[in-house]
């Protein structure tokens, strides 16, 4: 597959956004095509042979014909910022010079209605008021009819309008125009307001990286810094690009990637990532990745990108504005022709005025654009808490959850391996147990692995070992100064058929042979995460049914954890290709609708993850195959964190579902008043008006996550 990114610079019509989507994806070779009305991006996905240049011209074409004022912008790396930039800074010159059109065709209208004219002066001054506010809109329909774009907003309200002046409403034919065209506006501004508080949330790029050349400290953009350049980061700066540090200590504040306000020590030899700022020193760091692959690179991205998978009652709203607007445009040609063909005494004028006002109320711009913005709102909420959210299909999935599936070792317990005894037998001395474990190990960066290594004070010689294979669920066979060791569980044992002592204490064991014979075992235990009672508790206050811990480690470990935590099951010892058997299990057991999480790691854990309809990556703080393997990613290692996305994704569901009750409830209401003649043309308009800006801004309370 490939695939291409454009930005539709200008893009302000939600309607239109759909209609660009719907036919890009016809396009013949196009797999997928997916518009992004908040970001203002088109991604489309080809297949492999089909010609890139051809996609952007028929694109292209495409959105000339339906947005002929929207610029289109291929992305050629980050060009994305400046456009969007350019946008905000558009946006406000096009809204002066509208307002500028808007008060001096208000005036002309007011002169209209206050002074007693003439009948023929009165007519111009309407018309004139008309043309000068809605002479856009028709020039607009007008060339949507001609290209075959009939059902628009601006069909609605060009038809409504010009209906009233054949039937001798002036003033109103004037009031519906120049009441949509400051709805417009005011709309407009609502979702640029928007737009610029969801990106504000992720406003993590840096602006420049302070390069270490012979000259001196040059500022350069980051995407000029390669892989083992030097860089210095000062008081108050963002770091540009992840790398090590490798001179000074600092505190630096993480909430941008975690959420977390408490700030981090840096000193030499630890990790620096991308978006941390420095708080109280100066850090010299030796990057290691260059800037496109680096954390706040990746995580943009994601974020951005979240908008392309869209949930499905987006793509229900998205696909219900299509039909719905020929829908409206034909019972409204009914209910102006039909009534006074079988009602006695009902007058053709009186009944088209109402089939006016139905055309006013019925445009579905709330839904349109209010149900997008809900859901990037969600994200964006979720990305502020240190929760990514790769799209809006995965965040209403969340709030369908019934079963939680954990993973044990780095998602309930911290993953730093103790070792807590050595058990040598038949003659072997602990120290000498101690070597044969860890020069099996050496090769392995699995946490048990390093809890041995770490215990075993000499340097390892590596060329002491050949033959090194490891052996998946088991452990691992070596040749150490010639002799076999196998090093692993108790399957690896019974799998040489090896007798080995029954152990009574309660951790992870790793029994060890050497030339066959039975060596010994060590003992090593992990500690349960502060926050992990918490989080099993706050996710049967949600009402989760079922919360189960996966794990590979012996069942007496597994249990023991299951009784601190009060988790409903544990099922232990087991391989990775057992986790995804006892997923499918749980999966079979779920309801219909209900959904399945799985916990994991992101490396490991990959299998599950994929498996689940819900893959959440636990502690990926800078970990890429972590991000890459999961549907959710929470920056931290905080598993109480799980609830907090369910919470979220429950708040925006709500928010969605109100605006569509919202919608409905009004536009329906008040389509009966304007029926029987209770609603003027004005009213309608103010319903239409009220009800999108009541729905943007109601999808904008989701993003103020603070008490979640």
């Amino acid at each position: 597959m490939l695939k291409q990114e454009f930005i539709l610079q200008g893009l302000s019509c939600a309607g239109c956004a759909a209609k660009i989507e719907a036919e890009a994806n016809n396009l013949p070779g196009v797999k997928q095509a997916t518009v992004d009305f908040v970001s203002r991006r088109l991604r489309c996905e080809t297949a492999e042979d089909v010609a890139g240049a051809e996609i952007h011209e028929q694109i292209t074409e495409i959105v000339r014909r339906i947005e002929p004022d929207v610029k289109i912008i291929y992305k050629p790396g980050d060009t994305q910022t400046k456009a969007q930039g350019g946008t905000f800074q558009e946006n406000k010159e096009k809204r002066r010079r509208e307002m500028i059109k808007l008060v001096a065709g208000g005036v002309i209208f007011l002169i209209g209605i206050i002074a007693d004219w003439e009948p023929w002066l009165e007519l111009t001054l309407f018309l004139l008021s008309y043309l000068i506010v809605g002479g856009s809109v028709l020039l607009r329909s007008l060339k949507d009819i001609f290209r075959g774009e009939v059902f628009s907003e601006y069909f609605l309200m060009g038809i409504a309008s010009m209906g009233a002046f054949l039937i001798g409403e002036y003033p109103e034919g004037v009031a519906v125009m120049l009441f949509y065209q400051v709805g417009e506006l005011f709309q407009d501004m609502a979702v640029d307001h928007s737009r610029q508080s969801i990106r504000s949330l992720m406003n993590i790029r840096p602006d420049y990286a302070n390069l270490e050349t012979a000259e001196g400290l040059l500022k350069v953009a980051p995407e000029e810094v390669n892989a083992g350049d030097i860089i210095v980061v000062k008081t108050g700066e963002r770091i540009p690009l992840d790398g090590e540090v490798i001179e000074g200590e600092s505190l630096v504040d993480t909430s941008a990637l975690t959420g977390e306000s408490v700030p981090r020590q840096l000193s030499p030899g630890m990790e620096a990532l991308s978006g941390f700022i420095n708080k109280n020193g100066v850090l010299k760091i030796k990057v290691t990745k260059k800037y496109g692959e680096s954390t706040v690179a990746r995580i943009l991205d994601l974020v951005q990108n979240a908008g392309s998978r869209k949930a499905p009652t987006e793509k229900f709203i998205s696909k219900f504005a299509r039909y719905y607007t020929p829908v409206v445009v034909f019972v409204a040609l009914a209910l102006a022709v039909i009534p006074p063909l079988v009602i006695p005494g009902a007058t053709f004028t009186t009944w088209i005025y109402r089939a006016l006002v139905f055309l006013v109320v019925s445009c579905p711009c709330a839904l349109v654009i209010s149900i997008p913005l809900g859901f990037f709102g969600g994200i964006g909420g979720a990305s502020k808490k240190g929760i990514l959210v790769k799209g809006g299909n995965y965040l209403e999935a969340l709030t369908n959850v019934e079963t939680v599936v954990l993973d044990k070792t780095g998602t309930l317990t911290k993953g730093e391996f103790k070792v807590t005894e050595i058990n040598p037998q038949n003659g072997f001395t602990k120290a000498g147990l101690l070597e044969y474990a860890a020069y099996a190990e050496c090769y392995s960066n699995y946490p048990l692995a390093l809890s041995v290594l770490n215990a075993y004070p000499e340097e390892i010689v590596r060329d002491r070992i050949t033959g090194y294979e490891e052996i998946a669920g088991e452990g691992i066979r070596v040749k150490f100064d010639g002799q076999e060791l196998l090093v692993g569980n108790s399957k690896l044992m019974d799998a040489a058929q090896i007798e080995y002592a029954a152990v009574e204490s309660i951790g992870t064991v790793i029994h060890v042979a050497v030339d066959r014979e039975y060596a010994g075992n060590i003992v090593v235990d992990d500690e349960v995460k502060e926050d992990a009672v918490q989080a099993i508790r706050e996710l049967k206050k949600l009402g989760i049914k079922q919360i189960v811990m996966l794990t590979g480690d012996i069942a007496p470990v597994g249990e023991k954890i299951g009784r601190e935590l009060g988790l409903d099951q544990v099922y232990a010892e087991l391989l990775p290709a057992d986790k995804v058997e006892k997923l499918e299990m749980l999966d079979s057991r779920k309801s219909r609708q209900g959904k399945i999480v799985y916990v994991g790691d992101g490396i490991n854990d990959a299998p599950v993850l994929a498996r689940a309809d819900i893959g959440i990556s636990m502690g990926a703080l800078g970990s890429d195959a972590a991000i890459e393997a999961a549907d959710i990613v929470i920056m931290t290692d905080e598993p109480s964190k799980i609830a907090t996305a369910i919470r979220i994704a429950r708040k925006t569901r709500a928010v969605v579902m109100q605006n569509i009750a919202l919608a409905f409830g009004v536009k329906t209401i008040v389509l009966f008043l304007g029926a029987f003649g209770l609603v003027s043309m004005w009213g309608a308009v103010f319903a239409d008006v009220g009800v999108a800006l009541l729905a943007i801004f109601n999808a904008l309370r989701i993003i103020n996550t603070r008490n979640i």
